[in-house]
Order: structure tokens, then C-alpha cells, then sequence
């Protein structure tokens, strides 16, 4: 049963949260969604897969249709993409597949999930709710390859990622797992430095790290790439109080960053200046009372898209880091979003305020960088990984492995609590077992061993 190879092989989505794949395609839907978009600037790994992998891809989105139970099966990419597109028509046709192919305009965040279930099939997901709650679901390209190899036997151990950004020659690679992120941004020809700053994922949503934290990060299940920032670039959020200040002081409510807010822009009742306006207001934080308003209850449906942040704000103030300090906040309080199921409509102008991607990557100052178009993969090894048991949404994998245990490349090293959603973890390399903590697994490559 393809839920049962999927939970065996440690699938979770590849390009996001690491949602276990085994139990989001556990459900009935009238549409499956293949994310081809690969939205964010400067990462080229999804597009390289989708041409040198498409009879894998197709092959794995007919096996989720069929899973699903989807009556439409849909791959959906950028309209520019002609070359992926290409390779995926010409592979539903040696098929013969009932795969569909969707051309998607070139705007930011077109990835973004809510936005590709709306394009596709002119549904919105309502506030607080996920595409199946419209008879859709949807993965991503890289899943896809996983949910092939799965269906074959073999576990997730390797990730195919862009390092790309301010170095002389962007790369694609295939990696272990668990390889140290110096590792492969020295097979780049890029030696990391302490006063630089580095994107785990892309620009807009990554993760943004100096050159000191990079030491500690390593590729998981859900790294799609590393990008070198320009020399110049800074970009480190102060702490939420100093963002409160800028606010405060700075916000000149002119709701730019609502009017260009993509989910707003569905419909939804998120309006982020009435965010920063509230937080102006009360200057001195978020405190119970605050959690209890419900423009503030909003941020619980920010995507963290960074439009507003990154494009929008004239200002340069952080609605969507506010936004995000406040959805941990509200988590911690055990406060959850009030989904009532009320449909929404798009606003009638959103049309019009969807945002270019080549004019969002000139305004966050990477256009220097769009023209690399990396097409050679180059496959490295590692002689030491430290593999993550938590790599998934979820709870943390519980180690099966002591120091000293002599493991194999797709071994079982790890396992959710019974009952608990999570996914399983498997060796990327053969060696042996040198440290195991709470957090992660430490292997090391034997002499001799492939």
C-alpha cells in the first residue's frame, strides 16, 4: 500500500514545514495539486528535477491521484518554465497519463498553497483552513521524487538543493543528509565567513543566518537551498519590543502592507495594519488582554509570505515578524484561530496587486543575481553527518541507535513516539555511530565504506 511505503521510507514534504506525506495523503480529494511553482527568487532545485525527473514525477503524482482519489490530477508551474514544462508533456505522453499540466502567471508568492488551490480550481481556502477543506491537496515537486522512491524502496536519505546567491558559480547539488551546510557551500567555491549572512530556503521566506550559526546547520528532509547574501545585505530582526518602538514611532498607516497582503487579497480577514496600528498604540507589548483581540487573533492566518515586510512597507517596519511573534504567541496561550467555514471571495482588485516576481526580486536587491541557471547536478558525500530526529512537523523521532552501532546507508536509525505524528529517519551514509543526543544522530563514514 503506498501509505504504508511512504511511512516506511520517512517521506514528509521537502519544500516547507516537513508535514509527513504518509498522513496528508491519507484523505479523499477532488483535486491533487503537484507544486511546480518554486517561487521564491534564486532557487533552481524543483525546476532541475522537473527536467531530468519527469517520468519519476508524473509516475508519483498518478500514484497520489490514485491514492486520493482525485478525479484531476495537476502539475502546476510557472508559464515561463518551458523547458520543465517540455519534459513533463512529453513524459504524460509517453505515459499516457491523465496528468494535467497549469500555467501559472509569475507572480510572488504563486508557491504559496493557498494561492496555487485558488488558481487551479477558483476555490479560497477559507481563514484558518487547508486546501482539503476545498477537495484539494498539494505537494511539491521534490515530494514527489521521494513519494516515487518510496514507492520503490527506498527511504529518504538525499536532498538535491541550490547553493546559489552572491558566488561566483550557483550549483545544484545532491547531499546526505545531515551534511554540514560549509560543506556545501565550499563545493561552491564560497568559504563562509563571520560577518556574512546566509538563507536556509529562499530570500523571502528562509531562514536567515550569520556566518557564526552557520557552523551548526546541516541539510535536512526540507532544505531546498542556500543563498549567500550580498556583502552589503543585512537583514536581522531586532527583538519585538524594539519592533513595537519602530512602529510606534514610524508607521504612517497607509495599509500598503494590507492592500498587497496575497491572503487578504483572497479574501481573508487578515489586515496587517490594524496589527501594527494596535501595537503602536499599546507601545508596551502584547500582553492576555491584546491576545484577546480579534485583529490581533488575524495574524493566526499569516502566511509569513514577508510581502508586506520585504515589499510593501515604506517605512521598512516588520508587520510579518509582528505577525509571527504574535501566532507563537497565541499558540502558547492555547488560543487557536476561530475557523468557522465561511467561504470567501477574492477582492475584486487582486488582479491588479499581485506582485511581479522580477520586480519583488529587484526591490529586496537580488536582480543581480537572476541570471545563473545552474543545469549540472554534482553529487557529494560526507564522511560525517549529524542527522536531525526531528526533521517533520510533528514530535521528535526517538533514536534506535546507540554510539558505537555500525549502520548502513538507508538504515532505520529512528522512530516517532507510538501514536504520535511524526516520520521516520534512516542513515544517509554507512559508518558508525559516534554520538547520540535527544536531538540528533552522529555517524562517521568508515575507511572503506561507499
Amino acid at each position: 500500500m503506498l501509505l504504508d511505503d511512504i511511512f516506511r521510507a520517512g517521506v514528509v514534504g521537502c519544500g516547507g514545514a516537513g508535514f509527513p506525506t504518509h498522513v496528508k495523503l491519507d484523505c479523499h480529494a477532488e483535486y491533487m495539486i503537484i507544486n511546480g511553482a518554486e517561487c521564491e527568487p534564486l532557487l533552481h532545485t524543483d525546476k532541475y528535477l522537473m527536467r531530468h525527473f519527469a517520468g519519476e514525477i508524473v509516475s508519483a503524482a498518478e500514484l497520489c491521484g490514485q491514492q486520493t482519489g482525485a478525479g484531476r490530477v495537476i502539475i502546476a508551474l510557472k508559464d515561463y518554465y518551458h523547458a520543465e514544462k517540455e519534459a513533463l508533456q512529453a513524459a504524460i505522453a509517453e505515459r499516457g497519463s491523465h496528468v494535467e499540466i497549469f500555467s501559472l502567471k509569475n507572480y510572488y508568492p504563486a508557491g504559496d498553497e493557498q494561492m496555487i488551490v485558488y488558481e487551479v480550481t477558483g476555490r479560497v481556502v477559507p481563514p484558518g483552513g487547508i486546501p482539503i477543506d476545498v477537495g484539494a491537496v498539494v505537494s511539491n515537486i521534490a515530494t514527489m521524487l521521494a513519494v516515487r522512491d518510496a514507492a520503490d524502496g527506498h527511504p529518504l536519505t538525499h536532498k538535491y538543493l541550490t547553493v546559489g546567491g552572491d558566488i561566483p558559480q550557483p550549483m545544484l547539488l545532491r547531499v546526505p543528509a545531515g551534511i554540514s551546510l560549509t560543506e556545501c557551500l565550499r563545493a561552491a567555491g564560497h568559504e563562509p565567513a563571520a560577518g556574512r549572512q546566509y538563507v536556509l530556503g529562499g530570500p523571502m521566506m528562509g531562514r536567515y543566518v550569520s556566518g557564526e550559526q552557520l557552523e551548526r546547520e546541516v541539510v535536512t528532509k526540507t532544505t531546498s537551498g542556500i543563498l549567500v547574501m550580498p556583502e552589503r545585505a543585512e537583514y536581522t530582526m531586532p527583538e519585538l519590543q524594539q519592533m513595537i518602538n519602530r512602529a510606534r514611532s514610524a508607521c504612517i498607516q497607509c495599509h500598503y502592507c494590507t492592500d498587497l497582503c496575497p491572503r487578504h487579497l483572497l479574501g481573508h480577514p487578515l489586515e496587517p495594519h490594524r496589527i501594527m496600528r494596535k501595537m503602536a498604540v499599546a507601545g508596551t507589548g502584547i500582553d492576555d488582554e491584546m491576545l484577546q483581540d480579534p485583529d490581533i487573533q488575524n495574524a493566526a492566518i499569516c502566511c509569513e509570505c514577508g510581502v508586506c515586510e520585504r515589499y510593501a512597507c515604506p517605512m521598512g517596519l516588520a508587520p510579518r515578524s509582528i505577525n509571527a511573534a504574535i501566532r507563537r504567541m497565541l499558540g502558547a496561550a492555547g488560543i487557536r484561530y476561530r475557523k468557522d467555514g465561511i467561504s470567501t471571495e477574492p477582492l475584486p482588485f487582486r488582479e491588479h496587486r499581485i506582485i511581479p516576481a522580477p520586480s519583488l526580486t529587484a526591490r529586496i536587491g537580488l536582480a543581480d543575481y537572476l541570471s545563473a541557471h545552474p543545469d549540472d547536478c554534482t553529487e557529494l558525500t560526507a564522511e560525517q553527518v549529524r542527522i536531525p530526529l526531528k526533521q517533520h512537523a510533528g514530535a521528535p523521532a526517538q533514536a534506535l541507535v546507540t554510539e558505537g552501532s555500525r549502520v548502513t546507508e538507508g538504515q532505520l536509525i529512528g522512530r516517532p513516539p507510538e501514536g504520535a505524528l511524526g516520520a521516520l529517519i534512516h542513515s544517509s551514509i554507512s559508518g558508525v555511530v559516534t554520538q547520540v543526543t535527544a536531538d540528533s544522530v552522529v555517524i562517521e563514514r568508515e575507511v572503506g565504506s561507499v
